[in-house]
């Protein structure tokens, strides 16, 4: 008999996707045959010529899950499919039936089966398929993945319990998720009082990690639209700090932090010259991950040329720094199936970090009233 678990989330940005990563990596060494599934996609790509979620197509690029792609991602919502529904040009029940069948297709294949869900609990309810009602039509036990903190998740935790109460979803297991690594113990206490008449668990989920939520050059690029200059085989560099270049050249130089990302108006040709130059020291290329430069002045010829010898990624846009910068600093970072560095993390974490054998033990039928535990 199949096994299945369903992912939901108290809001974006919680981890979900890295979480629903971790789970089928550490499935797979239990499991013969563990399947994926997005059932309502918000996010439509094409991949290998089909319309899915991106999050069912990274999931499929990163296990090689090819043989299922048509039951991955069933229903994506694209723009447009909100009023169609409200306006009875789309069929809302034959999203539910397309839902189901994938759903019957993957636990008739497989022998334990993740269900991501999208965004928070209430995503989906214009259409009849938030998360809560998509959990209990495919009868599905939640885990909740949330944030780290205490308050904020506490809110955020109760909201989203009671849409799943409503609909008569099994929520099992709260995993508090990006937890500060000395506090984690602190936290999940309080949670677990906090939640101590839900009968539900409370685990701990990853530890805060910057690698896993900064930045790649790569994902730099393709949020700027820019193509990226310079070593090619930096494009999977993980940046740790994002720097204005707007003091003296020496002072920048003496601020450069672990794996810099420097924005760099194009009127600063000295300043260009000048990390140019040291980007040949091992020691700074360590700190020194790549540049942003913005501007409408076109860089002299010279500073181009010294600029593309260095080899330094960059990438050069027009707009002004502050835009540039602001732009960076407030993107969330994605996990893409070129990211090998934090895949590599997220499997390596996922076996140190998450106890797999009691998450599976939360699957089971319940008998009586759970009671509150911690993960290592």
């Amino acid at each position: 008999m199949c096994k299945k678990i369903f992912i939901a989330a108290t809001g974006q940005h919680c981890g979900k996707t890295t979480i629903s990563l971790s789970l089928m990596h550490l499935a797979r060494k239990q499991y013969r045959r563990v399947g994926f599934i997005k059932p309502l996609g918000p996010k439509p790509i094409m991949y290998q010529g089909r319309l899915m979620d991106k999050d069912a197509a990274l999931t499929a690029e990163i296990y090689d899950l090819h043989d299922d792609l048509d039951c991955m991602s069933p229903v994506v919502v694209q723009q447009g499919t909100t009023k169609q529904v409200l306006q009875g040009k789309l069929c809302a029940e034959a999203m539910r039936d397309q839902i189901l069948q994938a759903a019957q297709t993957l636990e008739e294949r497989c022998d334990f089966v993740i269900i991501e869900g999208a965004g928070h609990g209430g995503v989906g309810s214009v259409v009849g398929l938030n998360n809560a009602q998509v959990a209990r039509m495919l009868d599905a036990p939640v885990v909740m993945v949330s944030g780290g903190g205490i308050g904020n998740v506490i809110d955020h935790v109760t909201l989203n319990l009671a849409l799943f109460e409503r609909e008569g979803a099994d929520v099992r297991l709260l995993l508090a998720n990006k937890l500060i690594t000395e506090k984690r113990e602190e936290n999940l206490a309080f949670l677990r009082n906090a939640f101590a008449d839900q009968p539900l668990h409370v685990a701990g989920g990853f530890n805060y990690s910057p690698v896993l939520a900064n930045p790649t050059l790569g994902r730099i690029s393709q949020l700027l639209k820019t193509p990226l200059h310079g070593d090619q085989e930096q494009y999977n560099r993980i940046i740790h700090t994002v720097q204005l270049g707007a003091a003296s050249s020496q002072r920048v130089a003496d601020l450069l932090e672990e794996s810099t990302l420097l924005i760099v108006t194009s009127s600063r040709d000295e300043l260009l010259v000048m990390l140019s130059s040291l980007y040949h020291l091992p020691e700074y290329r360590k700190k020194l991950a790549g540049l942003v430069i913005p501007g409408s002045t076109e860089m002299s010829r010279i500073t181009k040329q010294i600029l593309d010898d260095s080899g330094i990624p960059y990438v050069r846009i027009p707009g002004t720094t502050a835009e540039t910068f602001a732009t960076v600093k407030d993107d969330v970072s994605k996990i893409t199936a070129q990211d090998d560095e934090k895949i590599h993390l997220i499997r390596t974490l996922a076996e140190t970090e998450l106890d797999f054998a009691t998450i599976d033990r939360c699957l089971h039928p319940a008998k009586g009233r759970r009671k509150a535990v911690a993960l290592a």
